[in-house]
């Protein structure tokens, strides 16, 4: 079994790395295919060898083999938390297609979050494909059935779009942005109705938390914004590896 993990692992690291392509390139929109991996820099390939996940990052020691300029520690970072999601999915879900389903979405949600804080940017070449992605898998492989799926799309995407909607209103200013609608709106195809409130709950519950903290810090103002596409991904993230029980516990204080 230990082999099986072993290959999820490292092709989780393998696509970590291609993610970070991802989120260098589709805010610029450059093409993710051609060229070649190269360093920002001086525009140099990167070596096969160099472009090991993780460990090509180690053995460079962070810097760039042909112009020693520092490599973004998100790099590596991205590689492994991709790595460490696909271990967790095959822990929780088994060898199945449902786990496989799940990694799509996954490794989605990890781009949507790094080009948001980097950017501020939620790439419609990742949500738009998805949404298809998960309607078409809610009504093939995923349990929670199409019309669910439907419903998580409807109510995720339209409760951000009424906020964004009432936002110049209620607050004198604009609330959330598009790419966030969309982003909930796939997050809703995959997880369903339920899961995708609970992933509103989660991400505005830590969302507020933190820009509160980043306030009384005086890190950052009240005019600034802060990117709310990160905490959508770590609700979407929370609800679907401990969605199912936190509603059962939930449903049981509502039943005495």
């Amino acid at each position: 079994m230990w082999q099986l993990y072993f290959v999820v692992g490292l092709l989780g690291a393998l696509i970590g790395s291609f993610l970070n392509v991802c989120i260098y390139r589709l805010p610029r929109h450059e093409s993710i295919v051609w060229p070649g991996s190269h360093c920002p820099a001086c525009s140099k390939p990167i070596a096969w060898y160099d472009n090991v996940p993780i460990l090509g990052y180690l053995m460079l020691a962070g810097r760039c083999r042909a112009c020693s300029v520092s490599i973004p520690l998100h790099y590596p970072v991205v590689e492994a938390l991709n790595m460490v999601g696909y271990l967790a999915l095959l822990w929780f879900f088994g060898p199945t297609m449902v786990a496989m389903v799940y990694a799509i979405l996954f490794s989605a949600l990890l781009v949507v979050a790094g080009t948001d804080l980097s950017h501020k940017i939620i790439p419609n070449a990742v949500t738009f494909p998805g949404i298809v992605v998960g309607l078409v898998s809610a009504a093939t492989v995923l349990p929670l059935g199409l019309l669910n799926s439907l419903l998580g799309l409807l109510v995720g995407g339209g409760i951000l779009w009424i906020l964004a909607w009432a936002s110049p209103y209620l607050f004198g200013k604009e609330g959330m942005g598009g790419g966030d609608i969309k982003l909930l709106a796939m997050i809703g195809a995959f997880l369903g109705w339920k899961l995708v409130l609970l992933t509103i709950m989660v991400g505005s519950l830590v969302g507020s938390v933190v820009g509160l903290s980043l306030l009384a810090a005086r890190v950052i103002t009240r005019e600034e914004y802060i990117p709310f596409g990160p905490f959508l991904v770590l609700g979407a993230v929370s609800a679907l590896f401990f969605g199912t029980p936190i509603l059962e516990w939930y449903q049981g204080l509502l039943a005495g």
